[in-house]
């Protein structure tokens, strides 16, 4: 599977670097540690995460490497030299165990876990944040639209509105949860995932007419063309030139593919469109819509039962909007064999201290009923309790519990063969068959139950009147 293959460990937030040459400098560098990944808020109003971007973290992890250019540019910086002498062989030479791609996860739980030497615990940080934190958001979105359209064909559009390089991994989150296909070229050949496109209006407007546009097209595309319609007039010129183009084919023995709607009212012009086609003969020419698409304008034409057989997806998917970033947190839970914690004011904000992991609970008909944070040592707890709220229990007596994490990383080697963007999201779909649906309605979404057990509870308790 490609990747970047390459990224400097430069591409990190300063501290980061500050604290690994302090804890060089103290002789702390070394010393074992274990970080959680884990995110306090769900995107969109929704009732679930996909989790996504692991792969990419651990091939970029893998091959993380200081270069000469890296090393002269932290001396040119100040930082000390013996330190920078230090990173001339750093490997990341750590332990990831995680939750797998596509999966779905919940507020509060320690999503992947990271453990190795505090440094190299440290410096991949920045990292771990700004891929799986962009990747996760992305995939949530387009499960959404994904949940909205059925089994119509989605195409990502976004690349033009992403931000930046980002695009290339978003194009993959897209694929992840649940699209077909995108318009990033390069994507689509990194990640061996399907590109889709049509033709923007400034061809139809570089030739002479509309129909003249739409010859050059199917010559040049007899196989494959797809026309855009909306130029000029939908309804009085783009879909009638469309067919008598579709019927000039036709006598060649070839056959026009899809028209595409790009503005006005959609869910109108579409049926028209399907009258029109329909009534000469081509029932088969798909039609396709963009401009500015979400889960809920999807949603909205499929109730009005516009025969839409493609939605282009652009802006509001590459960028998650409206929420624009998943809030994941990358916190110290052990350290040099002492469970540690953050504390707030706000319990919300205190993380949980020690190495753990999570184990979900199946109901009596076999769909998720709850996660419990447990600890590493724990393989079934009989009772959860809520983080925030002590008196409010859970009894899992009885109930079927499968552990969620694996090791992805073993000592800085990736333990399994990469999986497809398209294998990732067949995981997903098996996975949202099991949670049940009033967690993955748009409106009011039920919460799902995520708790811990009474052992977490007590270590994070003693901490708590330890440093209080």
């Amino acid at each position: 599977m490609y990747t970047y293959q390459e990224v400097s460990p430069l591409y990190t937030d300063l501290y980061q670097l500050t604290m690994a040459q302090a804890y060089f400098k103290t002789g702390m560098h070394e010393e074992h540690a274990s970080f959680d990944y884990f995110f306090r808020k769900l995107p969109f109003k929704g009732g679930y995460v996909v989790f996504a971007g692991l792969q990419d973290f651990l091939e970029l992890t893998e091959n993380l490497r200081f270069t000469d250019r890296d090393l002269d540019y932290l001396l040119e910086s100040g930082f000390d030299k013996d330190f920078v002498n230090h990173l001339k062989s750093f490997t990341f030479k750590g332990d990831i165990i995680s939750v797998r791609e596509g999966d779905v996860v919940f507020p509060f739980e320690p999503v992947v876990r990271v453990e190795g030497s505090l440094l190299e615990t440290q410096l991949v940080e920045t990292l771990l944040l700004n891929v799986l934190n962009f990747q996760s958001l992305i995939a949530t979105k387009a499960s959404r639209i994904r949940f909205a359209g059925g089994n119509r064909t989605l195409s990502d559009f976004g690349l033009r509105r992403a931000q930046s390089f980002g695009a290339i991994q978003a194009s993959r989150a897209a694929i992840i949860g649940g699209f077909n296909s995108t318009s990033n070229v390069l994507a689509a050949r990194n990640y061996r995932i399907p590109h889709a496109g049509t033709m923007a209006h400034s061809f139809i407007e570089s030739f002479g007419d509309e129909i003249s546009a739409f010859r050059a097209y199917a010559k040049t595309f007899p196989n494959n063309a797809t026309f855009l319609v909306d130029t000029y007039n939908t309804l009085m010129s783009g879909i009638p030139n469309a067919i008598k183009v579709a019927k000039e084919m036709r006598e060649k023995g070839h056959m026009l593919k899809a028209i595409r709607l790009d503005s006005g009212d959609l869910a109108y012009l579409s049926k028209k469109a399907r009258e029109m086609l329909d009534y000469d003969g081509f029932n088969e020419v798909k039609i396709i819509v963009s401009n500015q698409l979400d889960e809920y304008v999807i949603r909205s034409l499929i109730e009005q039962k516009a025969p839409i057989d493609i939605f282009g997806v652009g802006t509001n998917l590459i960028t998650g909007k409206p929420d624009a970033a998943l809030d994941g947190v990358y916190k110290l839970a052990h350290v040099n064999n002492r469970n540690v914690l953050k504390i707030s004011d706000n319990l919300q904000k205190t993380t949980l201290p020690g190495r753990k992991k999570i184990l979900r609970y199946f109901d009596r008909e076999g769909y998720y009923y709850a996660d419990a944070v447990v600890m590493i040592d724990e393989t079934d707890v009989s009772r959860m309790i809520d983080p925030f709220e002590k008196l409010k229990t859970l009894s899992l007596e009885g109930f079927r519990c499968e552990e969620l994490m694996f090791t992805a990383m073993k000592k800085g080697k990736i333990t399994e063969v990469a999986e497809s963007p398209q294998k990732i999201n067949e995981r997903l779909r098996t996975r949202l068959n099991l949670l049940p649906a009033e967690h993955q309605r748009f409106d009011f979404p039920h919460i799902y139950k995520v708790g811990i057990s009474e052992k977490v509870l007590k270590i994070r308790d003693d901490l708590l009147l330890k440093y209080k």
